[in-house]
């Protein structure tokens, strides 16, 4: 499922969070209401790299869309992988 099917499912606090700290790991509690919603499980998000702490990372594909509607702007989808 895409992005933009599963964001209208999250709470408006948690799309607020995702915005406010738009390419930060996820926390724990947060990615389980992503995985709920629809979204990405934990298990499927990319691991932080060298210099990022571990945990939940979406793809940059991903930040850009939330990055896009932070802005107040209408992204297209990101693309499948």
């Amino acid at each position: 499922m895409n992005i933009e099917q599963w964001w209208p499912n999250l709470k408006p606090a948690t799309q607020a969070w995702l915005i406010d700290n738009n390419g930060d790991a996820v926390p724990e509690g947060l990615a389980a209401e992503i995985a709920e919603a629809g979204g990405p499980a934990a298990s499927d998000a990319r691991q932080g790299g060298d210099d990022e702490p571990p945990g939940f990372y979406f793809p940059d594909e991903v930040v850009d869309w939330i990055e896009a509607v932070g802005n107040g702007e209408t992204p297209e989808p990101p693309l499948p992988r």
